[in-house]
């Protein structure tokens, strides 16, 4: 004989995502989106944005080490623009520095796999 075994309900599937700076994997909340469109490269603050996509934590550190490299255009599949990096650069200042309070990942993990 079975016995029946109380169902609760289902615990919420989170997508994840990889930044692709440092190869991190977390919710796809913790990140920033990157949207390939017609008219280059753009932050999607929807996340919903149509298009091809990739992800970076919300901290300066990732993003600078995209920016020196061809990560964006690699992940993209685009050639990335005078015009959309100087502007991507513009919006990395506005990032916080890694390792502040306001670092994507909890308990520090983040600083620990750049070590």
């Amino acid at each position: 004989m079975m016995t029946s075994q109380p169902r609760g309900a289902r615990p919420k599937h989170v997508p994840q995502r990889t930044c692709i700076a440092c190869r991190q994997i977390a919710g796809k909340r913790a990140f920033i989106r990157l949207v390939r469109t017609d008219q280059g490269v753009e932050i999607d603050s929807t996340g919903k944005a149509p298009g091809r996509g990739a992800y970076l934590h919300p901290e300066r550190r990732c993003w600078e080490i995209v920016l020196k490299g061809n990560r964006i255009e690699q992940a993209l599949r685009v050639k990335l623009t005078a015009a959309d990096r100087s502007r991507l650069l513009e919006f990395t200042q506005t990032l916080p520095e890694a390792g502040g309070e306001d670092d994507a990942a909890p308990d520090g993990q983040h600083q620990a796999q750049q070590a």
